[in-house]
């Protein structure tokens, strides 16, 4: 590793990203020793619900995108067997969206992007 003249990230920044990954990723121990040091540090109560607002809507965000993939496999692998046919080669290009965002807004609009 080469030296760096960034100074570290202040704590209070390391503990609210460690609680947005605890919740986001359904930690069992859910990131709360993370809280008692951002209360601490004296970082606002609104900023914490905050964070956790946004990591618990990433959370559910990936969770009904998993389930919607599981259902899409699974009515797959249910429908009877259909007769091969020629593929076309076309036929998997992805095609973009206009206009589209690359997440929805928490429940009180919050952007997680």
């Amino acid at each position: 590793m080469s030296e760096s003249n960034t100074p570290p990230l202040h704590p209070s920044i390391v503990a609210m990203v460690a609680l947005a990954a605890n919740i986001a990723s359904n930690h069992p121990k859910q990131g709360l020793c993370q809280v008692d040091r951002l209360k601490g540090y004296g970082v606002a109560r609104e900023h914490i619900d905050s964070v956790i607002e946004i990591a618990r809507h990433i959370r559910d965000e990936a969770a009904q995108a998993l389930d919607a993939q599981f259902d899409a496999a699974y009515a797959e692998c249910m429908n009877p067997a259909r007769p091969a046919i020629k593929p076309d080669p076309f036929a998997n290009i992805a095609v973009k969206e206009a206009g589209g965002a690359c997440c929805t807004p928490t429940a009180t609009g919050k952007s997680c992007c």
